[in-house]
């Protein structure tokens, strides 16, 4: 938990002891008053940010064939009881779709929009009343990540970064919502260029100026840095220095376990090494005490010819494995009661994104709401993935067998299949794992209790995620049925948890108003 110690700069006692007469002892207890109720106001926001545990959030991004309505993906993630997503822009049909349904919400400011705001600090508070304020307290957006690795990215607009952060921050001050937006930019690990061992790990000389400003705004404001944290992208180009168990957050046998000599701290994982390494690297300037956030982690399921690695089996391993890791609620060995709370990177498969195969494929999701993977992202230990309900094709299965199939239940089979005939409701995406998924599904619903099973030649598996999408209706089980819109809601929607149960959001506003109006009241008896 994350919690900075209450510090109130109260009447020195010796003041109060040779004070005399009423006057004195009154402007004296007045001083104590209006102390406890400015560091009630300073103890709230230092708070706001760890105070609930751990959480696994998703990120979002829209380079997406037939990218799902925002009400569809809202509906996707309330299925799944996803908690916390992050935006890479402030998409107003995302932001509206998103109100009241309990998910924190991280927005983006784009790189492109960096230079701008960084110059004017009207514009900053015109973005600020355009996308944050206009949707508060409906959607609960509850942080700002300005730009996505701009250091390493896009340095000509470097200069203008923290003063955009800057200008930013003082908006949501001026609109008092500052205790509840956080600002902060997200990094990635190049800018340390020898993350191991942890222990000596530094950030990058040349930027050290403005990263010692970014962490100087992240203190002033109890703000944390967002981190961009890729295992697999450390194993790949290791060129074979640590073993592929240690990437995937898997046990190692004693004589290969990775130690940082210098303190001999043991790390379990390559992810836990990285933040360690980012501790570190903030303490070598001078600025502890700053919390850090992984914005970004992941691993593809399916890379090229030259991408052994990026496998269903390792990704799943790897963000099972990581979400486990992260609910523990812990942190690194250098800092361990610092939990990480992080965001896996991505929910769908960005298909129109340039570069390799792999860059194509880190989603969770398919654009229909199905799994790529068996996982599970709640608390509640609730898989989503290949165990039962709906009958879907598998991605990437043979197109013949597919064709195969597809035939077999649309004739033989018996399956309706007149949805996904031209020009009707389930006709688009216009594949043959689309077809064949409605089909499969169709002939299932009918014939599972008569014993039928769902394989179709190996090209078939099991879903609990409803395949339903826009006014695509899939036949439902007892257990799940489509919403209104077309989404993915389970027939009893439960609510997001919090990694202590409850909307952990809402009880720590409860506690802040509380602590506040206690330290209110107090002031008035005394005053």
């Amino acid at each position: 938990m994350y919690v900075q110690s209450l510090s109130l700069s109260l009447v020195p006692l010796k003041e109060l002891v040779w004070a005399s007469g009423e006057v004195s002892l009154f402007l004296c207890l007045r001083g104590v008053a209006m102390n406890l109720i400015v560091g009630s106001f300073e103890w709230a926001e230092k708070v706001g940010t760890f105070s609930d545990g751990a959480f696994v959030g998703i990120n979002i991004g829209t380079d997406v064939s037939n990218m799902p309505s925002a009400p569809d993906v809202v509906a996707i993630l309330k299925a799944n009881q996803i908690t916390n997503v992050r935006l890479y822009d402030a998409d107003a049909h995302m932001l509206k779709a998103l109100a009241d349904s309990g998910i924190e919400v991280m927005v983006g400011v784009t790189n492109e929009e960096i230079l701008g705001i960084g110059e004017s600090a009207s514009k900053a508070a015109a973005w600020i009343n355009q996308n944050v304020a206009a949707y508060l307290p409906s959607t609960n957006i509850t942080a700002i990540a300005v730009g996505s690795e701009v250091l390493t990215t896009i340095p000509n607009v470097v200069p203008v970064l923290v003063p955009a952060m800057n200008y930013l921050h003082k908006a949501l001050v001026a609109s008092n919502l500052n205790f509840q937006v956080k600002v902060s930019t997200p990094q990635a690990m190049d800018v340390i260029p020898r993350p191991f061992p942890p222990s000596t790990a530094t950030f990058n000389s040349s930027w050290d100026s403005t990263i010692y400003q970014i962490l100087q705004f992240l203190k002033n404001t109890n703000s944390y840095y967002m981190l961009n944290a890729y295992p697999y992208f450390g194993y790949t180009s290791g060129n074979g220095i640590f073993p592929l168990d240690y990437a995937l957050f898997r046990s190692l046998p004693p004589v290969k376990q990775i130690v940082d000599p210098n303190t001999l701290s043991h790390y379990d994982s390559m992810f836990d090494a990285m933040v360690d390494a980012t501790y570190y690297s903030i303490d070598a300037l001078n600025m502890s005490g700053i919390p850090i956030v992984v914005t970004e982690t992941g691993w593809p399921w399916l890379g090229g010819a030259n991408e052994p690695d990026a496998t269903a089996d390792n990704a799943e391993t790897f963000n099972n494995n990581m979400i486990r890791r992260v609910q523990n609620d812990s942190g690194p060995p250098s800092q361990p009661k610092f939990p990480i709370n992080t965001y896996i990177y991505e929910m769908f498969n960005e298909d129109k994104r340039p570069g390799p195969v792999s860059e194509k494929n880190w989603g969770l999701f398919f654009t229909n709401g199905s799994s790529v993977y068996t996982f599970s992202l709640s608390t509640s230990n609730q898989i989503t993935g290949n165990n039962s309900d709906f009958c879907v094709a598998k991605p990437n299965a043979d197109p013949g067998k597919l064709q195969v199939g597809l035939n077999w239940a649309c004739g033989q089979g018996g399956a309706n299949c007149s949805a996904i005939q031209e020009g009707q409701p389930c006709y688009l995406p216009n594949t043959y794992q689309n077809h064949a998924s409605y089909a499969y599904n169709d002939y299932y619903q009918k014939m599972h209790l008569a014993g039928a099973t769902c394989d179709f030649d190996g090209t078939a598996t099991t879903t609990t995620s409803n395949p339903s999408y826009g006014s695509c209706k899939f036949t439902g089980s007892s257990t799940t049925t489509p919403n209104s819109t077309g989404g993915f809601t389970p027939s009893v929607a439960p609510g997001p948890v919090s990694p202590q149960g409850g909307s952990g959001t809402t009880d720590l506003q409860v506690l802040r108003i509380q602590f506040v109006i206690s330290s209110m009241l107090l002031a008035l008896v005394l005053l």
